[in-house]
């Protein structure tokens, strides 16, 4: 279940429909797909995709997504922190950003034009739809791992646009929501 955070005005949000009313008003899209599809923790891309493909199919329709994949990011992953590097930075892309977390917890920063910034920690059954030139970024959080889903509107994926702002100097990279009661025990 995902945390929304809105650091300027010291507060948190984690009932999900605030949560969605609150990203809808800034242009974000976010719902929670529960119960998951039960997928094996060894599953192939290909089995996730198709455990999945009947959720999917709506979403890559309205979107206009024509291709998916399965990323897997843990401590164990090559180069994590060179590849992180692409994406705790201030950035938008040229196509929507779609995430589906299957596992893990990731936090996305996302700096509206007319509103302040805001922090969503996103765990499994979180769906984030973050659209074409809207301001973010993107860090691990302490459990150092997210599968996700991702879809994309071109089969050669997007790559980051940096603002050069330097904004998210200002902003803790830390995940603070209810799912780390369990993490850090």
């Amino acid at each position: 279940m995902a945390t929304l955070s809105i650091p300027d005005e010291h507060r948190t949000l984690t009932d999900p429909v605030a949560i969605k009313d609150y990203l809808h008003r800034i242009h974000i899209g976010y719902d929670q797909w529960f119960p998951t599809v039960e997928v094996a923790q060894t599953a192939t891309a290909d089995e996730i995709l198709a455990a999945y493909a009947a959720d999917l199919a709506p979403l890559k329709e309205r979107g206009g997504y024509v291709h998916a994949d399965v990323v897997n990011i843990s401590r164990e992953t090559p180069n994590l922190e060179q590849m992180l590097n692409r994406f705790n930075r201030e950035h938008t892309h040229d196509e929507d950003e779609v995430r589906f977390t299957l596992a893990g917890h990731g936090l996305f920063h996302i700096h509206p034009v007319d509103a302040p910034v805001v922090a969503v920690e996103v765990a499994a059954g979180d769906l984030l739809v973050v659209p074409k030139g809207t301001r973010h970024w993107f860090n691990l959080c302490r459990d150092r791992q997210i599968k996700a889903i991702r879809l994309f509107q071109d089969s050669a994926g997007w790559t980051p646009c940096y603002t050069q702002s330097q904004v998210e100097e200002q902003y803790q990279p830390l995940c603070l929501g209810p799912n780390w009661v369990e993490a850090m025990v």
